[in-house]
């Protein structure tokens, strides 16, 4: 098992906590950034391997919501939220990227998106779920590029759905 590897499936033992009630959001989000930021695996300059794209799009999705999450501290010049905040959209759009490498690397195959149903009036009609069902692989998005990609490729439908994994798309941290 490659470190990789070793990665997803403690990832996936960390979700499973967060299904049993074992760890909130927050606890879990902070766990997740912290193997991603210290396990001393990428970020990958050559996603030439979906895997490696997966673990871009883990890595920078934990250090977009890490600036996200310290710019809503209370009491904090605005220059420096200002500048999380802009961090947080640079780490989003690194995310996109791994995100567009997986879809062209698996040719769209098996892939199915949808708007999300979601509780933010910021995210409603934004946020959408990219599901590859062949790989096990839920992934999210905001950006109107790879929707566009998506609607292009046929593979996105227009409805609102529940997220695959609501409970945890719907709950703030």
């Amino acid at each position: 098992m490659n470190a990789i590897q070793k990665y997803f499936k403690y990832r996936q033992s960390l979700i499973d906590q967060y299904m049993k009630g074992d760890m909130n959001k927050r606890e879990y989000l902070e766990k997740n950034y912290n193997a991603v930021v210290y396990g001393n695996i990428g970020p990958f300059s050559n996603m030439d391997t979906v895997e490696k794209a997966l673990f871009n799009y883990q890595y920078f999705n934990a250090l977009a919501k890490e600036q996200k999450s310290i710019s809503t501290t209370k009491d904090m010049d605005y220059e420096l939220k200002r500048d999380f905040l802009e961090h947080s959209n640079y780490y989003y759009k690194k995310k996109d990227k791994a995100t567009q490498t997986v879809l062209r690397m698996l040719d769209y195959r098996g892939t199915e998106a949808y708007f999300v149903k979601v509780h933010s009036k910021y995210l409603k009609g934004k946020l959408f779920e990219i599901v590859i069902e062949n790989a096990d692989i839920i992934l999210h998005s905001t950006s109107p590029f790879i929707l566009k990609n998506l609607r292009e490729e046929g593979v996105f439908s227009e409805e609102s759905r529940k997220s695959l994994i609501d409970e945890y798309v719907n709950h703030r941290y």
